[in-house]
């Protein structure tokens, strides 16, 4: 019995010793696959980028105070795919004297003298519905909170969204996205 463990255990020494050293020379490059049946290569895969564009609407009784817009062919969104809101808060200047823009992820709620007002939103994959939810009648709303509104949406592609991002800065989503200003759409809607 004693001879049988003393043979076990040269045998599991040399297992683990063998299963260590140093790295052997690096193998030969392979050969390219074979071609598409004409001939040539396959496409390279696409680069999927996030797509931001700026919106501007009024909040109206005959549109039941909601701004309806739906994403054209250029912008294609999957179901799995991030949409975010920004609403343009207010503008203020740089010590250059330049215009900033403050964006507001929204919801948004504000404490009026009537009461709550909410800027919120849905989407789908195919629209951005942004609406305005109260405790009092809407038609008693300013035409500042009403009229010419500015929204920024953000649409982040699922594959993108590993990682920490700071979603609540609209400069750090665009960075992550590789957008600049002026790639930004501008969209006035009717």
């Amino acid at each position: 019995m004693r001879k049988l463990n003393l043979f076990i255990g040269v045998l599991a020494a040399l297992f683990i010793i063998s299963c260590e050293g140093p790295q052997g020379p690096p193998g030969f490059d392979g050969f390219d696959g074979v071609d598409g049946l004409d001939g040539l290569d396959g496409q390279d895969g696409i680069n999927i980028l996030g797509k931001v564009m700026d919106i501007e609407g009024t909040f109206t009784l005959e549109n039941d105070y909601s701004i309806f817009y739906e994403f054209p062919q250029t912008v294609e969104v999957f179901e799995t795919d991030v949409v975010l809101v920004y609403m343009l808060w207010d503008v203020t200047e740089d010590s250059n004297g330049e215009s900033v823009d403050i964006w507001r992820l929204m919801p948004q709620t504000r404490i009026l003298d009537q009461g709550l007002l909410q800027y919120n939103f849905d989407y789908t994959f195919l629209d951005v519905n942004i609406f305005l939810e109260s405790d009092f009648d809407l038609s008693t709303l300013q035409p500042g909170d009403t009229d010419n509104q500015v929204f920024r949406i953000a649409v982040l592609p699922a594959e993108s969204t590993t990682g920490k991002l700071d979603t609540s800065n609209i400069n750090s989503v665009m960075a992550h996205l590789g957008v600049t200003e002026d790639d930004v759409q501008k969209v006035t809607l009717q």
